[in-house]
């Protein structure tokens, strides 16, 4: 798919439209959302449009692969439910071991770590569902046909917009509304400094979940436009010797990018836990 749109954009360069624009217009198109769902050059899938009292409500490919992404998380997580209820053990076997490996890797050392057992142990759920649902996410987009929601800056600002709620509610909720909102200029701070510290502080409440957001939004982006670059390579030259370096070049960005799917959703994940356990434990 990516080679035939990269050989189509060559072409079109070739008879007028410059090989630099028509590039261009080929990796905005490959990382952007869309309506339609392309497979094969003869064969799309136009996805349903809506307006609701002028807001767009349609279906877009990125909407597609986060049902996708949840419903994989959903079904994973209850066949490894039914495996564990029929064999009547608490201990899963086979390659659901490797899922639990990584359901206590996330509850013991990132929300146990960062937050304490107590509040570690009402947040691992949320957690658990930012780790898993981001991976597959990511991982979908490695997948032929396939795109990656998380290379959305939509989504993972959503996703970033969740932390920021879980963060005031529960900073709130540990040390109370006033004493939140007192923690979050350090204590000892000399007086003539606190008019400068408050708005640094509240400016410091956004700072994060947008931190969040841009990483995870950049370096899923990234990978892509990485590996489209080096396949049209091949076509913008015009010729077959280029195609080994650039095969070569994709291929191992491509390994590289799966590397990446699972660091990203860790980082997300830790970064999530880290910035709750803050807001609830401002002493620490």
């Amino acid at each position: 798919m990516l080679a035939e749109s990269a050989a189509k954009a060559a072409e079109q360069g070739a008879h007028g439209g410059g090989h630099e624009e028509s590039t261009g217009e080929v990796l905005i198109h490959h990382v952007t959302d869309s309506n339609v769902w392309h497979f094969f050059k003869e064969y799309e899938i136009h996805l349903p449009e809506l307006h609701i009292l002028g807001i767009d409500f349609s279906i877009s490919l990125h909407v597609v692969m986060m049902w996708v992404a949840a419903l994989l998380v959903f079904f994973l997580f209850r066949r490894m439910a039914k495996s564990m209820r029929k064999q009547n053990s608490l201990v899963p076997t086979g390659p659901f071991a490797l899922l639990e490996m990584m359901v206590l890797f996330v509850r013991d050392e990132i929300a146990y770590t960062t937050m304490g057992k107590r509040l570690g142990r009402r947040m691992t759920p949320l957690l658990l569902t930012f780790f898993f649902f981001i991976l597959f996410c990511n991982l979908l987009g490695l997948v032929p046909f396939m795109s990656t929601a998380t290379g959305n800056i939509n989504v993972t600002a959503a996703l970033a917009f969740v932390t920021f709620i879980v963060i005031q509610v529960q900073g709130m909720k540990e040390n109370g509304v006033l004493g939140y909102w007192k923690s979050l200029v350090p204590s000892g701070v000399p007086i003539f400094l606190v008019p400068i510290m408050i708005p640094v502080e509240f400016l410091g409440l956004f700072t994060k979940p947008f931190a969040l957001c841009m990483r995870l939004f950049a370096n899923m982006i990234a990978g892509h436009v990485v590996i489209l670059s080096l396949i049209m390579l091949i076509f913008t030259f015009g010729t077959i010797f280029i195609a080994p370096i650039s095969v070569g070049f994709a291929l191992f960005i491509y390994l590289l990018e799966i590397l990446v799917a699972f660091i990203q959703a860790y980082i997300f994940t830790m970064l999530s836990a880290l910035f709750i356990g803050m807001a609830a434990h401002p002493e620490h």
